[in-house]
């Protein structure tokens, strides 16, 4: 139950994340390079939601490996 809540959290803040991604892509068409647009979003928080959402998921659906002894 833990493991779902915490995907759902995740999710929720990779959504919020390229919400904030697409409507900053409308600085390119002011002129801005795009570079400078990753530039832009790499130091918003809001923008790192995707980055955080996505480790969050990963960590959650990392795999536990069980050994089997013979």
């Amino acid at each position: 139950m833990f493991r779902l809540l915490l995907f759902l959290f995740g999710f929720i803040l990779m959504t919020i994340g390229f919400v904030f991604d697409i409507i900053y892509l409308n600085l390119l068409t002011f002129g801005y390079s795009f570079l400078e647009y990753l530039g832009y979003i790499f130091t918003h928080i809001e923008c790192l939601y995707t980055l955080i959402g996505l480790f969050i998921i990963l960590v959650v659906f990392k795999e536990k490996r069980h050994v089997i002894h013979k």
